[in-house]
């Protein structure tokens, strides 16, 4: 992607400071050759203090991010008469192509099938992790400082790094080059000494109310990705940021729009951009995030439509009487394609000693599929909403993932 965009006095170019380093790893672990290229000085980026500066965007990444904000307002107000359902779909939708972008990805049918407890699959459980982290930014997102950080990178990293979630990092991290030192990486990050003062000055631009919206939560995302406060999990915090930040300014208030998605359309522009972003270029940033609202919410749209035509026909497929639990139960499916037995009882109120016969009519209409051969811990799924889902995951890398 392309900027009319110059670096101005406004929004400069990161500077660097050069700091020693010196690794010492276990002895035959390396050859002293690469030892010896991982000494000595490096290069860390300083983080721009962006709490009070003024934004400098060229006219049509202005004019791009007013209609994609426009838009998400429109989506988010469609579905704001059907939340129930839609709202926890998109939530999935959205850590799923989050967490796609790092790397983890797993089918709709494991990740519901880690929502019940199956945790054997580590990148299903990761997704899962990821829509907690979620779920946190939009319970926080009134509150926009830096415990609510801490809160969301807890929820996502508590259960597989127990000893790092919810900490600022207590050591130098890097992107790309070699594990045994910053020489030669792609983008050394701030020294970790300077995280808490660069997040709380984050958190000030981000709780401004003088700035246009989709372009500040752009920006705050940047910014977030350059401070790098973690030693892991810092795209899929710094991602749901941005939705605590979209909420707050009350741009989305029923749904979780799957910005992430359009994102996977061409994660290589993505990096770029943020790349850009630390050259004290704002337009690729904004543009990229723009762009990408308008590829999710197509793309949302059309799983929403794919959803109700789903619902729709069980209608006529599924014999009970009007009133029956069932039905109940056929709701729930749409935003809980796998359930067991627990779940039921939890979301309805079912009596567990009604559960299995108020799934008989949807297993008679082919609603629901029992996928266990057990007596004990027995569990169905929709193989109809999770080939729907799997669908809308497939359409968010129809073009390139760089």
């Amino acid at each position: 992607m392309s900027s009319d965009l110059a670096s101005s006095p406004q929004w400069p170019p990161l500077r660097y400071e050069t700091l020693l380093w010196d690794s010492r790893p276990e002895p035959g672990t390396t050859s002293r050759s690469q030892l010896l290229r991982h000494r000595g000085p490096y290069k860390a980026a300083i983080p721009l203090e962006i709490a009070e500066r003024r934004l400098n965007l060229p006219g049509h990444i202005q004019s791009l991010a007013e209609d994609a904000s426009h838009e998400i307002a429109r989506f988010d107000a469609d579905l704001g008469g059907e939340i129930a359902p839609f709202g926890t779909v998109l939530l999935r939708s959205e850590s799923a192509a989050s967490s796609q972008i790092e790397q983890l990805t797993a089918s709709a049918r494991a990740i519901a099938e880690a929502e019940i407890g199956d945790t054997g699959r580590h990148n299903a459980a990761q997704i899962v992790a990821n829509t907690r982290a979620m779920t946190a930014a939009i319970a926080m997102a009134d509150q926009l400082d830096g415990d609510s950080i801490l809160a969301m990178h807890r929820a996502l990293m508590d259960a597989a790094e127990p000893d790092i979630a919810g900490t600022w990092r207590t050591s130098q991290v890097w992107v790309g080059g070699s594990a045994l030192g910053p020489h030669g990486a792609l983008f050394v990050a701030p020294h970790h000494s300077r995280v808490p003062a660069a997040i709380d000055d984050l958190m000030t631009f981000a709780r401004r109310n003088d700035l246009p919206v989709l372009a500040q939560a752009a920006i705050a995302h940047a910014q977030f990705e350059t401070i790098h406060p973690f030693p892991d999990g810092n795209g899929r915090t710094g991602r749901a940021l941005l939705h605590a930040m979209l909420r707050n300014k009350h741009l989305t208030r029923n749904v979780t729009v799957p910005v992430s998605a359009g994102l996977l359309t061409d994660t290589g522009v993505y990096f770029q951009a943020l790349d850009a972003y630390r050259a004290g270029d704002l337009g690729p940033i904004v543009g990229r995030l723009s762009e990408a609202s308008f590829l999710a919410i197509a793309n949302g749209r059309q799983l929403v439509d794919e959803l109700h035509a789903i619902r729709a026909d069980w209608d006529d497929r599924i014999s009970a009487r009007r009133g029956a639990a069932a039905w109940r139960v056929a709701d729930l499916l749409i935003r809980r394609p796998v359930i067991n037995a627990q779940v039921v009882v939890a979301e309805l109120g079912i009596g567990a000693n009604n559960v299995y016969r108020t799934l008989e009519p949807l297993q008679a209409a082919g609603v629901l599929t029992e996928f266990t051969d057990r007596r004990r811990g027995r569990a169905w799924r929709s193989s109809e909403v999770l080939t729907a889902l799997d669908a809308f995951a497939a359409r968010t890398g129809r073009r390139t993932r760089g």
